[in-house]
């Protein structure tokens, strides 16, 4: 049974529910989110087959309307109207949260428009989940699917090279492997997460450099959460012996704010990423 005791007292408003779902593992829904779905009178659901597994789980019996990237705009009027009737719609994808890469953009902007309340209901995200086992530093830029044309990716990927921090993107597997080449042209400096079945049975990390998987044998299915590393700083990879050697000699005759200052002059190096190996370099000592 589930506990719903606890809010049962909290009457829900009349509104649209953003709720996320389970990534994989049916287990990962929080109760708020099941006790939101118990209690709407309809749900938008990305793919009734799919969302019904979860639904009968816990024994659901809201009314469920199919809403995808093909039917939402011809659902809109009649959505709208639920809701200015007084009904409770939850809006749910198969996977995660919806509009985060998958549908109800639409009627969420619709009725923002209208002036119909919102609500959030939190939850599973492959996007947190994949940077919460990556390593990577916290800042991240999320990108969501692949762009289909080649044409694209190449435009997309100059901009995003750029980029300093961790970058993650979906991607199906069937997909991925006919991507390395483009991968390897932009980011081959960079390390590389692939996530796998995240939270199913077979869940699985692969981590490699961007440049190593052309040769890796790779077994791929379904989507892939993808996250690279964050782009190395100037300093990072320019360092080498020749360097260190200047700067410790630097170091016994210079402050570290004058070396600062030289180091980067001479080879326009993040001047925090001096600053921090002089402070590696005396703590040596």
């Amino acid at each position: 049974m589930i506990p719903f005791s606890h809010l049962n007292n909290n009457k829900l408003e009349i509104g649209l529910y953003i709720v996320s779902t389970p990534i994989g593992n049916l287990s990962d829904i929080t109760l708020r989110a099941l006790y939101v779905l118990s209690k709407s009178d309809y749900i938008l659901c990305e793919d009734t087959r799919v969302s019904k597994k979860l639904l009968e789980k816990y024994d659901i019996k809201s009314k469920l309307i199919s809403n995808h990237k093909f039917n939402e705009k011809s659902n809109l009027n009649k959505t709208i109207e639920l809701l200015k009737n007084n009904k409770i719609i939850s809006l749910i994808s198969d996977a995660g949260t919806p509009c985060i890469s998958d549908p109800g953009l639409l009627i969420v902007k619709e009725c923002i428009q209208k002036k119909i309340k919102i609500f959030s209901v939190p939850g599973a995200s492959a996007v947190s989940a994949a940077m919460s086992v990556s390593g990577f530093d916290e800042k991240y830029f999320f990108y969501g699917f692949f762009p289909e044309k080649n044409k694209d990716i190449e435009h997309t990927f100059d901009k995003l090279s750029e980029l300093g921090s961790a970058i993650v993107f979906f991607i199906s597997a069937k997909k991925f492997k006919k991507k390395i080449p483009i991968l390897k042209k932009y980011f081959s400096d960079r390390s590389i997460v692939l996530c796998k079945e995240i939270t199913k049975l077979y869940e699985e990390y692969i981590r490699l450099n961007v440049n190593e998987l052309e040769n890796a044998s790779l077994e791929l299915r379904g989507e892939i959460t993808m996250v690279l590393s964050p782009k190395k700083s100037i300093f990072e990879k320019s360092l080498n012996e020749k360097d260190k050697k200047k700067i410790k000699k630097l170091i016994k005759n210079y402050s570290i704010k004058d070396i600062v200052e030289i180091i980067n002059k001479n080879k326009k190096i993040s001047k925090k990423e001096i600053y921090d190996f002089c402070l590696t370099i005396k703590n040596e000592k």
